[in-house]
């Protein structure tokens, strides 16, 4: 069975001259109990999106699986400014480790650098930070989101103009699924032309400048949303009022590929009208967010390498390390699969 990177408890870092490790698994996640290394504080994103709702949904009986004590769930409502003071007000709360799923990865240096200088490991969810010290990532790897999702279009469009709903381009995950999407585009599908628009992470930007672009270019033959649970009811109530909403098949469809793996996105494919999303494990996000929280309180630290939840951990260029969690593409072939975290919900 796979393990997960060798971890040591800071404190002992002396039994490393004489070759002593000390290895865990899993198992310790599954462990009730705990919480007597203190409190953790977790902070949110927004509650406005279905896959954040989600997430927020997973904390309560994954801590419990994980064997943490958690504060109440704090949300930041897409204010980057607002999430460092959220993160300043947890840590006034002496607070021993932040959960936190930054909204912008270079302005939470700010909160993380603040949880540095008081000791306080931070573990960031779904988002990278570039700069400041964290006890580790946990998200997919964005740049395979964006690959995947050109494929899914890719193969089914052929040729003509497609559109990327991207992200906050102030986000690495943004950046890192535009790029993907773009470069994959061009290399593998050289006769689609992509039209770009940088909606934010905003619902009612990316439905203006939707219904902006569709209205100007009524030959759109694909759309790729970076995130169904803030671009996907814009999405499609755009091309129904367009008369642009058509089941795959009939004549005149456009294509529709996501990201996110929220039941409004399998009831989509269901129906014949989203035909792919890359699913993001809210559910595995909550539990191993909070699980290298608990691991980092007791002072383990962790190295590159296969774990044995079906993950990679990765050194990131700012020497930060992540776990890339396994990010399904789902399709009418398996959107009933009774593994998906959004068919448990």
């Amino acid at each position: 069975m796979l393990r997960i990177p060798r971890y040591l408890p800071i404190a002992a870092a002396v039994a490393l001259t004489a070759g002593l490790t000390a290895c865990g698994t899993t198992a310790d996640a599954t462990k009730g109990g705990g919480g007597n290394v203190g409190k953790t504080g977790v902070i949110l994103p927004m509650l406005t999106s279905p896959f954040w709702q989600a997430y927020n949904g997973y904390i309560k009986p994954k801590s419990k699986e994980v064997g943490i004590q958690t504060l109440p769930t704090v949300n930041s409502n897409n204010d980057s400014a607002q999430q460092i003071t959220d993160m300043n007000n947890l840590l006034n709360q002496n607070v021993k480790s932040l959960v936190v799923a930054p909204i912008d990865s270079a302005a939470i240096a700010a909160g993380i650098k603040q949880a540095n200088r008081k000791g306080i490991p931070v573990v960031a969810v779904d988002v990278a930070p570039e700069q400041g010290k964290v006890a580790m990532v946990v998200r997919a790897d964005n740049l395979a989101y964006g690959r995947k999702a050109c494929t899914e279009m890719g193969e089914r469009v052929k040729s003509g103009k497609v559109v990327q709903i991207q992200g906050d381009l102030a986000s690495v995950n943004g950046r890192d699924r535009s790029q993907a999407f773009s470069a994959c585009m061009k290399k593998n599908y050289p006769k689609i032309k992509v039209i770009n628009l940088a909606a934010g992470w905003q619902s009612d930007k990316a439905a203006s400048m939707l219904n902006d672009t569709v209205s100007s270019n009524s030959d759109i033959k694909g759309i790729y949303s970076q995130a169904g649970g803030v671009y996907l009811a814009p999405t499609l109530s755009t091309l129904k009022r367009t008369g642009h909403l058509k089941k795959a098949g009939d004549p005149g469809h456009v294509v529709i590929v996501s990201n996110d793996g929220i039941p409004q996105e399998y009831k989509g494919i269901r129906d014949g009208y989203v035909d792919a999303t890359v699913s993001q494990p809210a559910d595995d996000y909550a539990k191993w967010g909070l699980w290298y929280a608990k691991q980092a309180m007791e002072g383990k630290t962790f190295k590159p390498g296969k774990t044995d939840h079906g993950s990679t951990i990765v050194k990131l260029p700012n020497g930060n390390l992540e776990d890339q969690l396994p990010a399904p593409v789902v399709t009418k072939k398996n959107v009933d699969d009774p593994k998906l975290w959004g068919n448990r919900l």
